[in-house]
C-alpha cells in the first residue's frame, strides 16, 4: 500500500521516535516498500485500524499500527504506533502461513 500522503503531527512523530527510535522518514519509506497489511479489529473501536508488517531497506522487521483518514477528499495514512519487531515476533511471523 502506498498512500496518497501521511497525516503527521507532533504527537505521532515524537511518540514513535522517542519511544521506539522510529522516525517519520523511516515509516514513510517502510510503506513505500509495500508491507503486508491486515485489519486490527482488537483496536478498531473508534475507527478502523490496521497493522502493517515488513522490512526496512536495512532488513529490520517493523510493525506499524495505522488508520486511514480523509483530508480534502484524499485518503491519507495516519501512523499511530511504529516499532521494530522483537526476535520472537519475527520468528513467529516467518514460520506462519
Amino acid at each position: 500500500m502506498v498512500p496518497k500522503g501521511f497525516d503527521w503531527d507532533r504527537g505521532n512523530q515524537r511518540k514513535n521516535l522517542e519511544k521506539h527510535g522510529v522516525g517519520k522518514d523511516l515509516i514513510e519509506a517502510f510503506f513505500a516498500r509495500g508491507p503486508r497489511t491486515a485489519p486490527d479489529p482488537k483496536h478498531s473501536e473508534k475507527e478502523p485500524r490496521y497493522l502493517a508488517v515488513g522490512q526496512t531497506a536495512e532488513g529490520r522487521w517493523m510493525i506499524v499500527s495505522f488508520t486511514i483518514r480523509s483530508k480534502a477528499g484524499v485518503q491519507i495514512l495516519r501512523p499511530i504506533s511504529a516499532r521494530y519487531m522483537h526476535a520472537r515476533e519475527v520468528k513467529d511471523y516467518e514460520t506462519a502461513d
